[in-house]
């Protein structure tokens, strides 16, 4: 009993503020001593002398005894029952409001985002979404022309690029002239293939090219529409509204021969300017006419050349050699090259020109006439077609000409051959694209071999070997074939052909299984050259194709341009689809060419095509 008291007596002393005591310390202590301890800071000391149990305690000395009887004023309220000390109170109340300020900031705070992801959610417009963009567009009946003009350009600023084609209407609508019916220039949104704009023209278009004519990030896009005849019109991408048209007077008695070409600024009026060629009636008489890409007219007077030469009219086309001299290639079966200085020179009808233009390339200027003739012989062994291709490790191109006898890929700086490919049937544009892993531009071919068969084949663009091939029934006449590039620095080819069946053990042959009037379209990759992927068909004739790329979504859309089969009376009908590749390949069916070892499965090449990210082709540049 006594120690009991004194447990109590030095409690009491040593914490002489019960504001700080922590029960916590002391929650082990038993009922009876906190008790004995209320009960000696109630009264001073021991109650009516006695421990709580009756027995008088035995302190150990009168100053502890003093020390415990001294009453706390802090601790003793009016009625004389123990109260919170202040302190607690204050540390509660304290606590308390920052409880308060906590929770209130928190909640305020949560207020707060949960307003802004509102706000971002119905106020600020979501990009486009195009991984499953998939339509098909009826435009009517198609009225006649053999050109299908077809263009991708984003006009409305969406960021997915829009499709622009032209038609001629059918025979009941108006006409322009009575002789010529008249055609319609439409833009289809690249999101649903609804109609953006629509404009008329007076006659066929043979092509539409869109561009910035000025250089600048707030420069607006033009579309330059061509003519078969003697039209050539600049339209507004956005509005769909003419900005100029040339004269047509300015071509006197001949007519547009070809697309216009784009040129550097030659007036130094801040926009590029143009070069349209026309024909007269004799095919020998060529004639130049410069046009101001701001104004549409003329820049100085029509050059003319007496050109001879049997076959295809190539060109014109543009070429800017790598010390910056500018010159216009054209021919008839061959291919010649004019300085656009010696244009300009005589359009203006003045000895001088721009300093831009007084650059010569030397290896070009000595392949130039014995009499100092202003024509330049580049090539002249029965070309059909000319393209220009960019040469690996630089900005400039290389010239890839396609003639009755094969393929040829000349050097741009001294147009010497790089290697030539001997083939027959070759009629159709070579297709490039990145096939092998040397970085240089390879090329998908389409041969005609036998009746309702072609042949598909990818040359080396190094080498000019032959690295991929095979067989493939198509009734199509010259199908069109195109690429894109992947992250990874691969092509993929899309080309048209009759349903395929699993190829022979000893042969390359594939044979149709389905009729003629049924075409699929076809992708090949360079990692699986022994598998075909068939991703979309039709029983129309495709006329027209161009694959663009959604850089937001990297992501890859074919459009095509497919007519109906047309009879007597009845015009064909004109359809344009989108298909999204990347939606595409995942859903696409597996033909395979050829037994391979190992044999790839369905769940590899899923997941091979489900990273395959597609973006903007680097080869697009054609010149320097």
């Amino acid at each position: 009993k006594d120690h009991v008291l004194q447990r109590a007596i030095k409690i009491t002393r040593q914490s002489p503020d019960l504001g700080e005591y922590d029960p916590l310390t002391q929650a082990d202590s038993d009922e009876s001593e906190d008790d004995l301890v209320l009960n000696l800071q109630k009264n001073g000391g021991v109650k009516n002398g006695k421990s709580p149990l009756g027995e008088a305690p035995e302190p150990d000395s009168d100053a502890e005894v003093a020390e415990a009887a001294k009453p706390h004023l802090s601790e003793v309220t009016t009625e004389g029952y123990p109260s919170e000390p202040l302190g607690g109170l204050e540390q509660k109340a304290a606590s308390s409001l920052v409880s308060y300020v906590r929770t209130s900031v928190f909640l305020l705070t949560l207020g707060i985002s949960m307003i802004l992801v509102l706000l971002c959610a119905f106020l600020i417009p979501c990009p486009p979404r195009d991984l499953h963009s998939t339509w098909s567009r009826h435009l009517g009946s198609q009225g006649g022309g053999d050109l299908s003009p077809l263009e991708l350009a984003d006009v409305n600023g969406d960021g997915l690029r829009d499709v622009l084609l032209s038609f001629v209407m059918s025979r009941n609508g108006s006409a322009v002239g009575g002789s010529r019916p008249a055609a319609n220039l439409v833009c289809l949104s690249g999101m649903n293939g609804s109609t953006l704009w629509s404009s008329l023209l007076p006659e066929e278009a043979r092509d539409i090219t869109c561009l910035e004519l000025m250089p600048g990030s707030l420069a607006e896009t033009v579309c330059l529409v061509t003519g078969t005849h003697k039209m050539l019109s600049a339209f507004n991408a956005t509005s769909g509204k003419a900005i100029w048209t040339l004269n047509p007077n300015h071509l006197s008695n001949g007519t547009l021969a070809a697309p216009v070409v784009v040129l550097p600024d030659l007036d130094e009026d801040g926009v590029r300017d143009l070069v349209v060629l026309a024909i007269g009636e004799l095919q020998p008489d060529l004639c130049f006419l410069l046009v101001s890409g701001r104004t549409g007219s003329p820049v100085g007077r029509p050059v003319k050349y007496n050109i001879v030469g049997v076959g295809n009219l190539i060109g014109p086309q543009v070429y800017i050699t790598t010390n910056g001299a500018v010159y216009i290639l054209f021919g008839f079966g061959n291919i010649q090259a004019v300085a656009l200085r010696d244009i300009f020179v005589q359009a203006q009808n003045r000895d001088s020109s721009p300093p831009s233009l007084q650059i010569e390339e030397p290896e070009w200027e000595k392949r130039r006439s014995i009499n100092l003739s202003e024509l330049i012989d580049v090539y002249s062994d029965g070309v059909e077609l000319l393209q220009m291709v960019k040469a690996p490790d630089s900005n400039c191109s290389n010239l890839l000409i396609t003639t009755r006898q094969g393929l040829v890929l000349l050097r741009g700086q001294n147009l010497t051959p790089y290697w030539t490919l001997r083939l027959q049937g070759l009629r159709s544009q070579p297709t490039p694209g990145y096939f092998t892993d040397d970085q240089t531009l390879d090329f998908l071919l389409q041969i005609q071999d036998g009746v309702g068969m072609k042949k598909m084949m990818v040359v080396d663009g190094d080498s000019g070997s032959v690295v991929w091939s095979y067989r493939a029934p198509c009734h199509m006449k010259e199908t069109p074939a195109t690429s894109a590039v992947t992250s990874d620095r691969k092509s993929v080819f899309l080309f048209w052909a009759e349903g395929l069946s699993a190829a022979s053990p000893n042969s390359d042959i594939i044979l149709g299984t389905e009729p003629p009037s049924l075409h699929h379209l076809y992708l090949l990759h360079p990692v699986f050259p022994s598998i075909l992927l068939d991703l979309a068909n039709t029983t129309g004739t495709v006329t027209a194709s161009e694959v663009g790329i959604n850089d937001l979504w990297k992501d890859a859309f074919y459009v095509t341009r497919t007519t109906g089969p047309s009879s007597e009376g009845h015009p064909a009908a004109l359809v344009v689809s989108k298909l999204s590749l990347r939606w595409a390949l995942m859903e696409g069916q597996m033909a395979q060419l050829q037994e391979s070892t190992p044999k790839i499965g369905r769940g590899e090449l899923r997941r091979f095509l489900s990273r395959i990210k597609f973006v903007e082709a680097p080869y697009e540049v054609s010149d320097c």
